[in-house]
Parts: C-alpha cells; sequence; structure tokens
C-alpha cells in the first residue's frame, strides 16, 4: 500500500481534518494532565528545512519526543535535497530509513516530487504555496475558542501569500466565508480562489472584509525569500495593519490569529497580541498538538479515531 501524505487540505475530507482536530483536542488533554501517550516508540521523523523556522522545528520534535519517537533535523547543509542529487532519489533513500518526513522548503514541486518517490508519509511544513500545518492549528484554536467554523466569517488581511492559499482550502474544508483584503496585485494563487469558489471574495478595504467577521488573521508583509521588496511592501501594506479599532469592527466575539513571528508596528499594531482577542499564543501552542494528532495518524494510523 503507498504511504498517506499530508501536502495540502485538500488532501483529506472534511470529515478526516474534523477527526484531526478533535484529536488534537485529546492529545491536547492529555499532555496537560500529564499523562503519558506513546504509539510513535522506536519511529524516527526526518525533518528537512530549507527555510528556518522555530515553532515548525519544535512543534515537530517535541511532538515525535512526546510520542514515543525521535525526529533528526536536517539542515540545507545537511542533504543533497534538489543539490546534485535528484529529490526522487534522495526521497527513495530517506524513506527507507525513515518512517515520515516533513519538509519545508520554498517550491511546492520540492514536495510533491519528493512525495512521489517515497514509501513513507510526506508532510508539508510549509511551501511557496501552502501551509497546511498552520491551519490545522488555527481550525483547532477557533474551535476551542468558539466552537464549530462551520457557517461563519473569517477575515485575511494582507499579503495573499501562502497562508492566504491556505485559508481558501479551509474555507472549503471547514465550511466558512473567507473575505480577503489586500492591495491589488497582491491577490492569493488564481487556483486557489477558483477552489474556494463562492466561498471567497477580495476586497481592498480592511474594515470591509473584518465587518462583522468571527476569525480576523493576518502574516508578515515580507516573507523569506522577498527580502528586496521589504521597502515597497511596507509602504503599499500600511493601510492594511490590523490594529484594536479594526478588530472592534468585527463581530463582539471575534478571535485574531497571528501564525507567527510578528512584526510589531507593521501588519499589526505593537499592542495587538496583549489585547484579549488574540489567541495568538494558545494557537501557537496547538501546532504541537494538531502535528501530534497528525503523526499519529500518518505513521500509527490503527490508533487514530475518526
Amino acid at each position: 500500500m503507498s504511504a498517506r501524505h499530508f501536502l495540502s487540505l485538500m488532501d483529506y475530507s472534511p470529515q478526516e481534518l474534523g477527526g484531526l482536530i478533535r484529536r488534537a483536542i485529546e492529545l491536547k488533554d492529555l499532555r496537560k494532565r500529564s499523562i503519558a501517550h506513546e504509539p510513535l516508540q522506536g519511529r524516527v521523523l526526518g525533518m528537512i528545512f530549507e527555510k528556518a523556522s522555530t515553532r515548525t522545528r519544535l512543534s515537530f520534535e517535541a511532538g515525535m519526543i512526546q510520542l514515543g519517537g525521535q525526529a533528526i533535523f536536517l539542515s540545507p547543509r545537511d542533504t543533497q535535497l534538489g543539490r546534485g542529487e535528484p529529490i526522487g532519489d534522495t526521497a527513495i533513500v530517506m524513506s527507507s530509513m525513515l518512517d515520515a518526513v516533513m519538509i519545508r522548503t520554498f517550491a511546492h514541486s520540492n514536495l510533491t516530487e519528493f512525495a512521489a518517490h517515497s514509501t513513507v508519509p510526506v508532510i508539508n511544513g510549509l511551501s511557496d504555496d501552502l501551509h497546511p500545518c498552520q491551519l490545522l492549528a488555527d481550525m483547532q484554536t477557533f474551535q476551542e475558542a468558539r466552537g464549530s467554523i462551520a457557517g461563519k466569517t473569517v477575515a485575511w488581511i494582507g499579503d495573499g501569500n501562502n497562508m492566504c492559499n491556505s485559508y481558501l482550502e479551509a474555507a472549503v474544508q471547514f465550511d466558512f466565508q473567507l473575505r480577503i483584503a489586500c492591495p491589488e496585485g497582491y491577490e492569493p494563487k488564481a487556483e486557489f480562489l477558483a477552489l474556494a469558489g463562492d466561498r471567497a471574495r477580495i476586497v481592498r478595504d480592511p474594515r470591509e472584509a473584518v465587518a462583522g467577521a468571527h476569525l480576523v488573521s493576518t502574516d508578515v508583509w515580507t516573507s523569506m525569500g522577498q527580502e528586496e521588496e521589504s521597502a515597497k511592501r511596507l509602504k503599499l501594506f500600511a493601510p492594511y495593519q490590523v490594529n484594536r479599532a479594526l478588530l472592534d469592527a468585527a463581530d463582539p466575539q471575534v478571535i485574531f490569529l497571528h501564525c507567527l513571528p510578528a512584526h510589531r508596528g507593521e501588519e499589526i499594531s505593537s499592542d495587538l497580541l496583549d489585547d484579549p482577542r488574540s489567541l495568538a499564543w494558545q494557537q501557537a501552542e496547538n501546532r504541537l498538538h494538531a502535528q501530534k494528532a497528525l503523526l499519529e495518524l500518518l505513521v500509527a494510523p490503527g490508533l487514530q479515531r475518526a
């Protein structure tokens, strides 16, 4: 049987994704009650990082340890991924020695090519197109705070980047309406907008996007690999800063999320993470629990409850 991968939220059914969120909440409760749960003893996760990260490395590495397994960190200097050895060859060798592979990379095609040759599950830890693991954590955070997100309104403010693309997929899979406020020319990829269909629309005014919204989310204006555009982006995106006044236009029970790291004073006001409507710290912790649920499903699928 071929391995099952997690490269996109669209790789799973809405029911399966809902099961992952419920399981993440259960695993979080076990952790808080100091109940050991180690179904992955003797299992090893390989973690390939072409892009640096704090939360992705910590959450996957700690998650494997807490599940009884181990994780091996591989920086660009430690592998031949796309550098002298074909990606497919690397995948064949690595998957013969590991039980799963997490890749945080630039081109999404690196993931799909690796997965096509891997005999073990491959997880998208982030690509230039998508960040599905972060969306699992975001959906868990909303579920914990407000219940089901189905039928609710979500506002994305800022760059139509990989996080925005994943929110478009989430709108389909978790059945919510998504409003995207971004400058002209910085929309999400057309293929993801087409996928979301009438569940998503683009506006230019952030206040229009957040009006009555139940969830507001944003990300940095300049992502890794775009540093040369920073000055231009800072000027162009200035009207899209999320602050307390903007949140006041949303639903009274709105929550604010940010995948972090945040550039205070840029995409968010310097005080926003301290606002009681911000659940960014809970969201960051939930990367650990959501990914543990994912690892359990992929590496020891018999233990996962639907």
